[in-house]
């Protein structure tokens, strides 16, 4: 098939299945896993069972008529993609957004790019003498995030393909209760949904950062944590109290000047992280804690969330 065809026929634009087989080139894919080694795989990264139950039956068998010629090469040129960049840890799209009403196939294509890469980035981390500890419990942000995508009703998953390729790629990793990216002179902090973000909490994350990264890519030099996201708003200081969590972890950071065409839509990922719904009306929301408050009084008096830069020195 041309990619004309390809693209045809997986109904997404030409120039998304160019890119793919640009960045692809003929490098190398990776194979999944057997079938059947599937259910522990799927229990270590954390799947839950009706995650892993949808995963497993849409499994890309070789003679599954679930996987059409289109999808397969799709699937084997995205697995080489994410593996042409190891080592990056630039934000990465796997390929093109699929109508995932489509099936299995199609619902989970990118989670099976994802189980064949595992095995790939395994052996990076190993190279690297990084602990099996830290690389499973990085590795399950998978399941994490298909809970997360299926209480959104699958809302949450077009930006969460490429989320997973920095975990795919070496370039994430969760240890304690954040996970650090690494990145140009700055390790980028990433606040997952995993509990209170209290300030021993996130002490004990940035104590463990400062030795990991010197230990594990000592050819890297690191000056810096720096987050970009709406929890740095200050904004949230006009609603929430100054001993609170998400207060006391903004004041750790230099902010730099509100560019608002940097980064996504703040009025969005508020909705995404703070009640896991794009579509639900502000009256319709839940109302349980200080964080949601803020933010649907805030947009209910017609006011914006800010998506802002900070860091401050290791």
């Amino acid at each position: 098939m041309d990619l004309d065809t390809i693209a045809a026929r997986l109904g997404v634009p030409v120039e998304e299945v160019d890119r793919v087989h640009r960045l692809a080139g003929d490098g190398p894919s990776a194979p999944l896993p057997a079938k059947a080694d599937a259910p522990a795989l799927l229990d270590r990264l954390a799947v839950r069972p009706d995650d892993a139950a949808e995963i497993i039956a849409g499994w890309p068998d070789p003679d599954s008529p679930l996987w059409t010629p289109e999808l397969r090469w799709l699937l084997d040129r995205s697995i080489a993609l994410v593996r042409a960049d190891l080592a990056g840890y630039d934000w990465l799209s796997p390929g093109p957004e699929l109508p995932r009403e489509r099936g299995p196939a199609w619902r989970h294509l990118y989670v099976y790019a994802y189980l064949a890469l595992v095995d790939v980035v395994r052996g990076y981390h190993s190279d690297h003498g990084i602990p099996d500890a830290v690389t499973w419990v990085t590795v399950a942000d998978l399941g994490r995030n298909l809970a997360i995508d299926r209480r959104m009703r699958g809302e949450g998953w077009p930006v969460m393909q490429s989320w997973l390729t920095l975990h795919s790629r070496g370039s994430v990793y969760e240890l304690g209760r954040l996970q650090h990216q690494r990145g140009d002179g700055a390790i980028g902090l990433h606040v997952p949904d995993s509990g209170p973000l209290t300030t021993e909490a996130v002490e004990a994350s940035l104590g463990e950062a400062r030795a990991f990264f010197p230990r594990h890519f000592p050819d890297e030099r690191y000056t810096a944590f720096s987050c970009a996201s709406w929890l740095l708003d200050p904004q949230l200081r006009e609603y929430l109290p100054e001993n609170s969590n998400i207060v006391r972890f903004q004041r750790r950071f230099e902010l730099e000047p509100y560019d608002e065409s940097a980064g996504p839509d703040a009025d969005i990922e508020v909705l995404r992280f703070g009640f896991r719904t794009l579509t639900t009306p502000l009256d319709e929301l839940p109302r349980r804690t200080a964080l949601q408050r803020a933010i649907i009084d805030h947009l209910r008096a017609g006011g914006h969330w800010h998506w802002r830069h900070g860091r401050f020195p290791i």
